[in-house]
């Protein structure tokens, strides 16, 4: 496994700032976003020049692109936003290659019309697995045109809210492209030690096989979120059920101030020896 930062992290917008910030604090790679190259974080365009100025800072710092995120409501109440993002999505595939990734991490959804990342109760009618279905139907149409892979993380407040809704996207759509991010943080809210280990070992054995990065942020007693090693989650625990899977990808952290960036690394990277 290597260990790599949500590129944003750090403040500025130029992807050889960014990433040489990510080499000086320890990490092997960044998740990149494209406010790092001083643009939307969804663009309409991506010029060649500009991706291949990530893929030389990359280059340049010794970094690698573990993914791109390309995060839109897939489920968005309103269709025509569903499909400004599919337009967006499709910028940053034809630019994936150029800037030195295959992976591509996306949000599953929610119908929240003002904020993706907010639970809403129409999340579990089945309109809304409809919508999300017919959501990867053309994701998974411009994965392939441009040979790249789809990472869908499981959030709480999601319409793939756990482990198990993210093995039946897995299997209803029955695609390659497919792969899941998997964050222990957004697994629950508060549980006991023994409930969170057995929670985690689950969720890992259930994605096994399809898991193309974790992610490493931690939850404070309370619930709220807090920086990997500063909360509830045993990572030594969370990082030894991705071994026993077979997983040897990227873990990412994020939630977590530039100046914590360091020793997080740090933390990480000593449990993995």
């Amino acid at each position: 496994m290597e260990i790599g930062i949500f590129a944003k992290t750090f403040a500025g917008q130029s992807p050889g700032h960014v990433l040489a910030c990510a080499r000086d604090a320890g990490f092997d790679g960044v998740q990149y976003n494209m406010t790092c190259s001083g643009l939307d974080a969804m663009p309409a365009t991506i010029t060649a020049a500009e991706a291949a100025a990530v893929a030389q800072a990359a280059t340049e710092c010794h970094q690698q692109i573990f993914a791109v995120s390309a995060t839109w409501n897939m489920i968005h109440p309103d269709p025509a936003l569903r499909s400004l993002g599919h337009r967006r999505l499709a910028t940053i595939a034809a630019s994936a290659a150029a800037m030195g990734t295959s992976l591509i991490t996306l949000c599953s959804g929610t119908r929240d019309p003002a904020d993706q990342w907010r639970h809403h109760p129409d999340n579990t009618i089945p309109a809304a697995w409809a919508d999300l279905l017919a959501a990867f139907e053309i994701a998974i149409a411009i994965a392939e045109q441009h040979d790249i892979l789809l990472g869908v993380e499981p959030e709480l407040a999601n319409v793939v809210c756990d482990a198990a809704a993210a093995r039946r996207l897995i299997d209803q759509m029955q695609s390659p492209r497919i792969r899941v991010v998997l964050d222990p943080a957004n697994l629950f809210e508060r549980a006991a030690a023994a409930e969170l280990r057995d929670l985690i070992a689950r969720a890992v054995d259930t994605l096994a096989g399809r898991i193309a990065m974790a992610h490493a942020k931690d939850r404070a007693p309370d619930g709220s979120f807090a920086t990997a090693g500063k909360g509830v989650i045993d990572f030594e625990h969370f990082l030894q059920c991705l071994d026993d899977a077979g997983f040897s990808g990227p873990v990412v952290t994020h939630g977590l101030r530039a100046d914590e960036a360091a020793a997080t690394c740090a933390f990480l990277r000593g449990l993995l020896r």
